[in-house]
């Protein structure tokens, strides 16, 4: 979370603008507008990273259940209690994880889930008794549902901890969501340097893009390989990435791991820029349905109240 030119304790400490607006007792609704930084901007940012703060809930227990590492998020400050598995699955805090995963990609996986752990813990820290608490994360029915979803029915029960090459579909499920969530929450967030959230959101974002390139490469290098019912891999990259696209509006912003015929590394426009959703179009992901409030991976629901950012 830090610069060149900035200590974390120092960035952590503008994040959110601790020492005034978290101080001061920010309201959460974000509707209050920041006089001395935009009079005619209201200030979403605490709700903002709020809404963050869950999808950053579900990623760490995606990875860390991966990982054998689950615990980790309740010391975190999360519940570990409240992550939904498939019954089948009982590597999440064992250590080891996924059985069967290759050296190389437990590396990846658990170099992934330590940054989303600790992304939880700097949005946690500096929102501090703001901070929403976790909701009830389904790792498990949800799954399933999108792998029916995406696949026309012909993929039944999708496990992503059943085996290494299906994680890897599961975190595409994800990867690409969180980029361009957090880009397209840019344009909501006070551009004040003083309290430094826009830069703090940049640099998670870019972290997010890596992690979704890392995913993105393990595919492409699997990319003929059968996976299920006889689709290949970058038939079901697509097929997920199509099923994204019918939910989060009416225009084409998702793209899969190969276009005509090419690699496809980098999801970009046409001018090489990265796409935006709105909190909306995230929602309408997680939820696994449009217009929804709950369901999908968080079948009660996101903590918090975010009607205002849902309405943007």
């Amino acid at each position: 979370m830090s610069n060149d030119t900035t200590s974390p304790t120092s960035t952590r400490r503008k994040f959110l603008g601790m020492a005034g607006m978290m101080g001061a007792g920010a309201v959460l609704a974000g509707c209050a507008n920041v006089g001395a930084v935009n009079p005619a901007k209201p200030n979403y940012d605490a709700s903002i990273f709020n809404f963050a703060l869950n999808l950053e809930y579900l990623e760490a227990a995606f990875y860390l259940a991966a990982v054998g590492r689950l615990n980790e998020l309740t010391a975190a400050g999360g519940d570990a209690s409240k992550v939904k598995l498939p019954s089948t699955y009982t590597g999440a805090t064992n250590g080891v994880g996924i059985a069967g995963m290759s050296a190389e990609v437990r590396q990846y996986a658990n170099e992934i889930a330590t940054d989303e752990l600790n992304h939880v813990k700097v949005i946690r820290s500096v929102l501090s008794t703001a901070a929403v608490s976790q909701p009830v994360i389904d790792l498990d029915a949800a799954f399933k549902a999108a792998g029916s979803a995406a696949s026309g029915g012909a993929i039944t029960g999708f496990d992503p901890y059943a085996n290494e090459l299906f994680f890897l579909h599961g975190a595409f499920v994800f990867e690409d969501v969180g980029v361009s969530a957090y880009k397209g929450a840019a344009r909501f967030l006070v551009d004040d340097s003083a309290n430094g959230n826009l830069e703090n959101a940049a640099g998670i974002l870019a972290v997010e893009a890596y992690h979704s390139g890392a995913i993105r490469t393990l595919l492409y290098q699997r990319r003929d390989t059968v996976a299920a019912a006889g689709l290949t891999v970058a038939q079901i990259v697509q097929a997920i990435s199509d099923l994204r696209d019918s939910v989060d509006g009416n225009d084409d912003r998702d793209q899969g791991i190969v276009v005509g015929g090419n690699a496809n590394i980098v999801p970009t426009d046409s001018n090489g820029i990265a796409f935006s959703r709105t909190p909306r179009q995230v929602g309408n992901i997680v939820f696994l349905k449009a217009g929804a409030t709950s369901g999908g991976f968080f079948p009660n629901g996101l903590s918090g109240d975010f009607s205002a950012l849902l309405s943007l």
